[in-house]
């Protein structure tokens, strides 16, 4: 795995909005309001963040990219490179809450809420200790 990708995106500039396509990733599609060129580079590089962390995920390869030179482009279209440093994409992504669903006996529930116990934080850490690990990172 890599720590930095460029790929170039094609900014298309229609009346309802900006589509944005990556041509050599398929279904990496973002898009953003109608002259809002800011927000679309913003979008596009979150979602070549996301789309590439997917394929890593999926243990496919990245494909090289494709020549701006190689592009054939309407009038309305601009191509544009957008690179992303997926350190931090990463950290983000594998540091995201879900939800488990614990079973206690009800007298521990109970005693627990009267406490004012945070269940969570407390199951986080002993599920840390168990598995010897302090930081979703170490794991990574």
């Amino acid at each position: 795995m890599k720590n930095h990708y460029t790929y170039i995106a094609v900014f298309s500039y229609d009346d309802d909005g900006i589509s944005i396509e990556f041509p050599d990733l398929p279904g990496c599609c973002p898009c953003a309001d109608k002259d809002d060129t800011d927000m679309a580079l913003k979008n596009a590089r979150e979602a070549l963040g996301l789309h590439i962390w997917g394929m890593e995920q999926d243990g496919e390869s990245l494909p090289e990219p494709i020549s701006i030179t190689a592009l054939h482009l309407k009038p309305n279209q601009i191509p544009i490179l957008i690179d992303v440093f997926m350190p931090p994409v990463r950290e983000r992504i594998n540091n995201r809450f879900v939800k488990k669903t614990l079973s206690l006996p009800a007298w521990l529930a109970a005693k627990a809420d009267s406490e004012n116990v945070n269940c969570s934080k407390i199951f986080q850490n002993a599920l840390m200790d168990y598995l010897g690990q302090r930081t979703a990172s170490e794991d990574h």
